[in-house]
């Protein structure tokens, strides 16, 4: 039985777990990408690996593009992650991508995890091995065609519209709007609710809590980095509660 610090363990990619292997596909060289961020309104186009593997200056400037906005904070990005949005994005014929989130600092990523179900301890988001990311139209393809790669870790959020893809070990898991989330890892599924807890009846469970839009998610990122902003420009001195 799994409880839910292993059940967000195991979505974090840091459990061992027999059969988590993962196969990160091989890009062709030059391998480009189209991104759009979300909350910063920056955009990034361009070649990322040529013959001779990560172009380095490239690679800095994507670590810039993908920061925690929140923290203004970055660290080098996993160019497995990249890849392995390359692969999906070709695979699915999309053009273009929206980053939704990249990296968190740890302190981002806690503040996530006391508000919504899904953000794990030791998320691959801290070590710059993940991505949240909208599409729009195709969405839904894309997200199988991320799966059947078994390139790392796969979740699916179809009522907030995104989907998550990281270099991790390989697992999928979806969270719907039914109230319940399904983990699949190891050759195995559970069935979970909102809140981590197993569901092991049979029964229809009631509708769980809210999980927020792609609009709602969007306000309150950005709500988030304004009281930051204002907070960082506070004088050292002023005190807060």
């Amino acid at each position: 039985m799994m409880d839910r610090r292993l059940l967000l363990a195991v979505i974090a990619g840091s459990a061992a777990w027999p059969g988590l292997a993962r196969a990160v596909p091989a890009p062709a060289a030059p391998a480009r990408l189209h991104l759009v961020n979300a909350h910063t309104g920056e955009t990034f186009e361009g070649s990322y690996r040529d013959a001779d593997g990560p172009i380095p200056t490239v690679m800095e400037e994507l670590s810039v593009f993908l920061r925690d906005f929140h923290a203004d904070a970055r660290i080098p990005v996993d160019v497995r992650v990249l890849d392995f949005l390359a692969a999906v994005m070709q695979a699915a014929g999309q053009a273009s991508a929206t980053i939704l989130s990249a990296y968190r600092t740890p302190q981002t990523n806690a503040m996530l995890a006391r508000t919504r179900f899904g953000v794990a301890e030791n998320s691959q988001h801290m070590y710059g091995r993940a991505l949240d990311i909208h599409f729009g139209a195709g969405l839904e393809a894309a997200m199988r065609a991320a799966r059947a790669m078994k390139a790392g870790g796969v979740g699916w959020y179809p009522h907030s519209g995104f989907m998550h893809i990281d270099s991790g070990p390989v697992r999928n898991w979806d969270l719907d709007d039914s109230g319940l989330g399904t983990l699949i890892a190891g050759g195995r599924r559970f069935n979970f609710d909102l809140q981590g807890n197993l569901v092991v009846s049979a029964k229809p469970a009631p509708r769980g809590a809210h999980i927020a839009t792609v609009r709602e998610r969007h306000a309150r990122l950005r709500q988030l980095a304004h009281a930051e902003y204002l907070q960082r420009r506070r004088p050292r001195n002023f005190v807060r509660f």
